[in-house]
Parts: C-alpha cells; sequence; structure tokens
C-alpha cells in the first residue's frame, strides 16, 4: 500500500488562457523555440518532448494560468491523492473525452486550488512519434517533471501546507532577499529529484501580492547552455520584455534569464540545476540563502511605471483573502 507521493509526483502540463495566441505563437516558437502546433483557430499546443501537449494555449480573457496538471506515477498514487484531498475536504471532478485530450492526458481529475488555479492530476500522457520542429536543441523533463513554477503567495504557510499535505513535498532551503526595498521570503519545495517543483514567494512583516498573474513564472530547462544563451538572444531581438537577464540562482545553481510572456507572467529558460539524486536525498541539508542570485539576473525592464504599478497591486490585495484549500492547520 502506497504511503507517500514523494518522488511519484511532477509538473505535467500548464494551461494558459490568453486573447494573444499569435503572439503567443511567436513568442513561443521564434523567442523559446518551442515546437508549437496550432490545433485551431482557439488553441496552441507546445511541445518540448514526446508529449502531444506540455503547454496549451487556448482562449480566453484571463491572460494567466488557469490550470495546473501534475502528473503521477500510477493508479496507487492517484488514489492517495485523492484520498487526502477527500479528507481535506475537496472533492475532485473526474474528465475525459475531449476536456482530456486537449491536455495531452486519457483522462484527469481536477479541484479548485491555491489562489483559484486549478490543480489537475493525471496518470497517463498522450504520447506522439511526430519529431519536434523547434530552434532549440531539446529540454530536459523525465522524472522531474515538465520544470517548476514559481507562486507570490500572501498565505506561504497555508500554500506550503498544502504541497506537503497531498503531495509530500519537502523543503530544499530558503533565501532571503531584499528586492525594490521589499523583504521577501523563498521556500523552495522538492517533490522529485528537481531541486523544487514549486517555489513559494511572500513578503516579510505585511503580507502584499504585487503580482496580476497567478504565478511569477514557469520554468523551463533547456539541454545546452547555447540554448538559454541563443533564446535570450532571440528574446531581445524580438522585443519581448527581459525580465531578469542571464545569473545563476545560489541553491539550485541553475544558470538561467527570464523573459516576460505575452500574458504577463514571467518564463524562466535555464540550464543545468543540480539533480538530489537517491543518494543525495539521503544527506540533504536544509540551508538558507542570502540572495536570489550568486551572480547576474540583473533586472532589464523594472521601470518606475512597473514598480509603481506593483506596489498599487501589492496594497490592493492587502484588501482580499487568499483562498487556500487543504490547508488546515
Amino acid at each position: 500500500m502506497k504511503t507517500t507521493l514523494f518522488g511519484s509526483v511532477r509538473l505535467g502540463y500548464v494551461i494558459v488562457e490568453s486573447s494573444r495566441l499569435a503572439e503567443w505563437k511567436r513568442f513561443a516558437a521564434d523567442g523559446l523555440g518551442l515546437h508549437v502546433h496550432e490545433v485551431s483557430a482557439d488553441t496552441l499546443a507546445l511541445r518540448v518532448d514526446d508529449r502531444t501537449r506540455r503547454m496549451v494555449v487556448q482562449r480566453g480573457p484571463a491572460e494567466d494560468v488557469v490550470a495546473l496538471g501534475w502528473e503521477l506515477d500510477d493508479d496507487a498514487a492517484l488514489r492517495l491523492a485523492l484520498e487526502r484531498l477527500r479528507d481535506s475536504g475537496v472533492s475532485p471532478q473526474q474528465h475525459r473525452g475531449g476536456e482530456a485530450a486537449a491536455r495531452g492526458v486519457s483522462e484527469y481529475w481536477s479541484f479548485t486550488g491555491p489562489k483559484r488555479t486549478s490543480v489537475e492530476l493525471f496518470t497517463t500522457p498522450i504520447t506522439t512519434e511526430c519529431p519536434l520542429l523547434m530552434k532549440a536543441s531539446g529540454f530536459l523533463t523525465g522524472a522531474g517533471g515538465l520544470g517548476h513554477v514559481a507562486i507570490t503567495t500572501r498565505e506561504p504557510e497555508a500554500m506550503q501546507r498544502f504541497w506537503q499535505r497531498i503531495f509530500d513535498a519537502r523543503v530544499s532551503d530558503y533565501i532571503e532577499d531584499r528586492l525594490s526595498g521589499i523583504d521577501l521570503d523563498f521556500t523552495f519545495l522538492r517533490l522529485n529529484e528537481r531541486h523544487h517543483s514549486v517555489a513559494l514567494a511572500s513578503t516579510r512583516g505585511v503580507r502584499l501580492n504585487p503580482l496580476r498573474t497567478s504565478i511569477h513564472h514557469l520554468n523551463l530547462q533547456a539541454a545546452s547552455l547555447d540554448d538559454v544563451m541563443e533564446g535570450y538572444c532571440r528574446c531581445r531581438k524580438l522585443g519581448y520584455p527581459i525580465a531578469n537577464a542571464i545569473g545563476q540562482h545560489p541553491n539550485d545553481r541553475e544558470l538561467s534569464f527570464y523573459v516576460e510572456t505575452p500574458s504577463g507572467f514571467e518564463m524562466e529558460l535555464g540550464w543545468n540545476p543540480i539533480v538530489v539524486t537517491a543518494e543525495a536525498e539521503m544527506h540533504w541539508r536544509q540551508a538558507t540563502y542570502r540572495g536570489i542570485s550568486l551572480w547576474g539576473h540583473h533586472p532589464e525592464n523594472l521601470t518606475l511605471g512597473v514598480s509603481a504599478r506593483r506596489f498599487g497591486r501589492g496594497l490592493l490585495s492587502l484588501t482580499r483573502g487568499e483562498f487556500t484549500v487543504g490547508a488546515q492547520p
């Protein structure tokens, strides 16, 4: 009988809702170098490996990530996750047919997750032998999944409890930093061999959320350093706002840059983060780092206007609560 989900869950797909499909097609294919399939006038399917869908951009007004799909190893892992959710008062809904195929899976279970983003669970992805047509040489997925998501939250304790209670997430480490005059705390949670599949960011003291979007960024792991450098140059040349230039993080040692997507959240394209192998897992020690970057990651589009808008959103966030789920103390 399965008793833990650690090592059995990974990020499988991401659903984006946007009215800017033409710009998304250009950004993904010509900027990041992904394979883009125009399914219809209302849907783009983005590929990086043998899965038919890793990111789906569907027409809609949100300009945001609206769903995160989490892959579980097998039916036993899925049953355990569903049991824990029901014990927490959550009632996941099962989906098959066209809804599932649109996500590149045979079926999935969904529920409203933290910050009202749909969390979706599946075990069987749909694969294809059709070759990838992309500018990048490749991307690393496998046991670590598609990549990671970083989420800014006003309820970091509840958010962390959710990932730990439902998916047995483990804390890899912490980072403290002061950005734009605001003290920030970061917690990095791993679900498998990837150093982190979920990163949580919160302001210290008064909890503010300066972002309009549900996530801060989505990370993709490129196969080579050249892919990162060339992606950076392409995105700059095409005029996409570079949020942070190339740099390196102190905890996972990933070398990366951040670029703003057509929907406003950021994409991190990175290379060569550490892998927490089974042997490393046995000796892992949590640490707290000072500063989000060892070097680089200089902001390139942090204008006074951007800072003012973020400050205004942060103040506005104080007037409304943040949705939490399955995270009772």
